[in-house]
């Protein structure tokens, strides 16, 4: 069985744990702890194009697996940014993926994580992963 090896970045509380948890477990946590918000600045809606240069400079590439997701998209009178907004921005980035999420209520979480496993199928098929070179792919 192939293995993959995700990133999932983001502000803190915006739900990376409780979508990884609820993907793999099949739970969502309600009570938030914070994992390492502490030890990095906070980021925003705003500063996600920064953080994406940084990955492509790193990656030295355009074509890296990646999918922008909105999530808690269940708590719509607690939006701060909007569908449209996340689908513009996916948009010039390259038609990057992105889907709105909600780890509580189980909306698009395994949709997130399929798709992302799709893209690195499609570029990296299983034959080359004989070479034993680790690859990392951002959430």
């Amino acid at each position: 069985m192939r293995e993959y090896k995700l990133v999932v970045l983001g502000s803190g509380g915006v739900g990376k744990s409780a979508l990884t948890v609820q993907f793999v477990q099949g739970i969502f946590v309600e009570k938030y702890d914070p994992t390492i918000e502490d030890s990095y600045r906070k980021s925003t809606f705003n500063d996600l194009q920064d953080l994406r240069e940084q990955i492509l400079r790193v990656k030295d590439t355009e074509d890296v697996p990646m999918i922008l997701v909105g999530n808690k998209c269940d708590l719509e009178d607690e939006r701060v940014v909007g569908k449209e907004q996340g689908q513009n921005l996916a948009r010039q980035w390259n038609n990057c993926a992105f889907l709105e999420s909600s780890a509580k209520s189980k909306i698009n979480v395994n949709e997130i994580f399929y798709d992302l496993v799709r893209q690195i199928n499609r570029k990296t098929p299983i034959e080359k992963k004989k070479a034993k070179k680790s690859n990392c792919t951002l959430l």
